[in-house]
């Protein structure tokens, strides 16, 4: 729809019986995402803790909860937090190498998707449960069950918790299948109970919910800030701890499992990229001796392989919002009504060839300095923008690189046959996805 009328700035059309109004005009984009967040502060999506616990997360969270929360939950991701996590995605990531060790002896063709999500799987299960969940040896166990549950959703409860929300509250019908909020509730839990019997304190993402939960704050990096907020209001309860935990767990381990993917894919076909690749992290690697939070973010060609996946394959192909206070949307002569859906296509405007010339051309050059200044702020958007990006993000592009930089460490990738080109990607999947799936070969170096 975008790339058929996008010559229009806005285009207003129905999804089930709600109006819908897609904005295609970067400058309108800006203005729905951050200069006038006040009338769009919502997704407009499910949100019913009463009978949905585990939706009363950041994600979802309409209005001043929101807001709340966010406040809270945004020192949780800072710089030095993530220093602290680093040694969780240093340890799974040399699980994820080993793991590969055999396959890459014998150079039978894997897909890499699964390996990629029991990777993940195992950092963030660590990070934001602190549990060693083993997906690496045990493909099939618990934890790998219950999160590809998450996003096996019926396909209709999926349409009525983005675009009907009403129908979902006025039959009670949660979102999350109990089995599913009983599993995280209970695991999440034990794990607070554990610690707190046994003073165990680690540098992780469950010992900040911790904080959250008994004092209202996060220790602040600097000692010489003091904070105060010690009222029982800022409080999180254990519910919504869970929620924040599980909505971290969801959000990140299959997002950064499916970066990871496209882009082997992507390495997998221009050996040449890989090879520039390989040759950065190596020298890197020779430089400073050992893998460190500062040495992964010193890799600038990385970063812009990562940033090319992202614009080609964003995770989330539409961003979603919700008109929460009528608005004559400036520069227009459009009134947008109050409860009005809109719809960010970021799929489309990443593939724009007006934006991004041969868009399906895979080119981590576009992502140098001097070609970001030439672009539009909002023509680059996956982690989404304005006051409800992704909070995560950082903790994305980690993950991401870590596994990245552990596997070109030490192995050489290419195409399997079975591995069609272009992909197509799963209409039923709510994260852009292959069909397919993606089959490699795996030789070492």
């Amino acid at each position: 729809m975008y790339l058929k009328y996008k010559d229009h700035r806005a285009i207003g059309m129905y999804t089930l019986f709600k109006p819908n109004l897609l904005i295609a005009d970067l400058d309108l984009i800006r203005t729905v995402l951050t200069k006038e967040f006040k009338s769009f502060h919502d997704r407009g999506m499910f949100c019913n803790e009463k009978i949905d616990p585990l939706t009363g997360n950041l994600f979802l969270m309409p209005g001043k909860r929101w807001r709340n929360m966010r406040v809270k939950m945004t020192p949780t991701f800072t710089s030095g937090k993530m220093k602290q996590m680093f040694f969780v995605l240093k340890e799974c990531s040399e699980e994820l190498t080993k793991h590969l060790e055999r396959i890459a002896q014998i150079k039978e063709p894997i897909e890499v998707k699964d390996t990629f999500a029991r990777y993940t799987t195992n950092v963030i299960m660590s990070a934001a449960f602190g549990i060693k969940s083993n997906c690496m040896e045990e493909p099939n166990n618990e934890y790998r069950v219950q999160g590809n549950k998450i996003f096996d959703a019926n396909s209709l409860k999926l349409a009525c918790t983005i675009f009907a929300p009403q129908i979902m509250d006025f039959f009670s019908i949660p979102f999350t299948a109990s089995s599913i909020t009983k599993f995280y509730m209970n695991m999440f839990r034990e794990t607070v109970e554990y610690r707190k019997t046994h003073n165990i304190v680690r540098h992780d993402f469950v010992n900040l919910l911790i904080q959250l939960m008994e004092r209202g704050y996060v220790d602040p990096e600097d000692d010489n800030k003091t904070t105060n907020e010690s009222s029982n209001v800022n409080k999180l309860t254990m519910t919504e701890a869970t929620a924040q935990s599980f909505a971290f767990f969801a959000a990140g381990f299959e997002t950064s499992a499916t970066t990871m993917t496209f882009t082997m894919y992507e390495l997998s076909q221009h050996q040449d990229i890989q090879d520039k690749l390989r040759k950065e992290i190596d020298e890197m690697l020779a430089k400073h001796d050992d893998l460190t939070y500062d040495v992964v973010n010193n890799m600038t060609y990385l970063h812009k392989v990562i940033s090319e996946t992202l614009r080609k394959y964003p995770p989330l192909p539409i961003l979603n919002r919700i008109c929460t206070k009528e608005i004559d949307l400036p520069t227009t002569n459009i009134c947008v009504p109050k409860g009005t859906l809109i719809t960010i296509p970021l799929l489309g405007l990443h593939r724009d060839p007006s934006i991004y010339p041969n868009p399906d051309k895979f080119d981590p050059e576009r992502f140098n300095a001097d070609e970001i200044q030439k672009r539009h702020p909002y023509a680059y958007m996956p982690f989404g923008e304005g006051p409800r990006n992704c909070i995560g993000s950082r903790f994305g592009y980690l993950q991401t690189k870590v596994g990245l930089v552990s596997l070109l460490s030490k192995y050489k990738f290419k195409l399997h046959s079975r591995t069609p080109v272009p992909l197509t990607y799963s209409e039923r999947s709510v994260i852009l996805a292959a069909k397919s799936g993606v089959h490699l070969i795996i030789e070492p170096r």
